[in-house]
């Protein structure tokens, strides 16, 4: 005999939340902070000093001399995933209303979807959030690989000299050389329609466009430019909605290497460790409705992960 679960998996419900996918809205975090699986809750990820690679030893061995030896050593650091997820509660009344009207070809709305599509947007919004914080936080760059810009010198003005300002920080980094841009839409506005960036690009005295992103990364030398567009309310509930950008004021470069992970082999600036994927289900509440109600529940287990911060600038004060 089967022992009951109180949270079941549904197969249905959580393809609807691995493949949610919302047009109108950019999500950078996976981009930039790549997820990469773990196969438990808790695990083990090396960091190695990096003076133990470029210390260099004296190699030359006399005719019957003695070979220097060197150790490699590695530092063990533990950590574990947290849980991510949130609940929406549906009365079954309504779940048999719309099962009603779907038979009768008179709507094609279900309620239990439309609740996993919102709950999945709001935890990838959330996790756009941290990752955010966490990219955009000058705590997670090394004291020489920053800087803030103000007045004449943010890219918002004309006089500026974003070449060399971004040039110069990707030149700062250490052992691996940025390949990724991650800023705001206002930032990358003023980056894109700059006077400098157009003339370089177009090889014209010309001051008037828009670059594309393909072209200034070619210009910089990166792989990607990655733009984030999500807002979020930052307002407490019951109060007066008042709507922030997620990313906005800074513009982050850093080495993104999807194969790094907790093996510690392929250096990056930063990665996600995923435990068991992302999961939707349902389970029975008696509790809520005359006829009781269902309540759905999409979830998911991670841990962002900072590997290698001296891989990364921060410019702050960007716009």
């Amino acid at each position: 005999m089967s022992t009951p679960t109180p949270f079941v998996v549904d197969p249905v419900l959580t393809a609807i939340a691995v493949n949610y996918r919302n047009p109108d809205v950019a999500f950078i975090a996976d981009d930039l902070m790549p997820r990469v699986p773990v196969m438990a809750p808790d695990f083990k990820w090396t960091y190695f000093p990096p003076e133990q690679m470029f210390t260099v030893p004296d190699t030359e061995v006399g005719r019957k001399g003695v070979v220097s030896q060197v150790e490699f050593t590695g530092e063990e650091r533990t950590s574990s995933v947290k849980d991510y997820g949130l609940d929406d509660v549906i009365p079954q009344r309504d779940i048999d209303t719309a099962r009603a009207l779907r038979a009768q070809g008179n709507s094609a709305f279900d309620p239990e979807a439309r609740a996993v599509e919102g709950l999945t947007h709001l935890t990838m919004l959330d996790r756009e959030k941290r990752v955010a914080a966490m990219v955009q936080d000058a705590a997670n760059y090394d004291a020489d690989k920053k800087v803030t810009l103000s007045g004449t010198g943010q890219f918002s003005d004309p006089a500026s000299d974003p070449i060399g300002v971004i040039s110069a920080a990707l030149d700062a980094t250490f052992i691996m050389r940025p390949n990724v841009a991650a800023m705001g839409r206002k930032d990358w506005t003023a980056l894109s329609t700059h006077p400098d960036i157009l003339k370089a690009i177009n090889r014209t005295s010309g001051d008037k466009g828009r670059a594309s992103r393909e072209a200034v990364a070619e210009l910089f030398e990166l792989s990607d430019i990655l733009v984030g567009d999500s807002y979020i309310n930052a307002s407490n509930k019951g109060q007066t909605a008042s709507f922030e950008r997620v990313w906005g004021g800074n513009i982050a470069l850093v080495h993104r290497n999807r194969q790094a992970g907790p093996d510690g082999t392929a250096p990056a600036w930063g990665w996600t460790a995923q435990f068991d994927g992302r999961v939707a289900g349902r389970f029975p509440n008696p509790h809520a409705g005359l006829k009781g109600s269902i309540t759905l529940r999409v979830g998911e287990q991670l841990r962002e992960v900072i590997a290698a911060p001296a891989t990364g600038y921060l410019i702050q004060g960007a716009t």
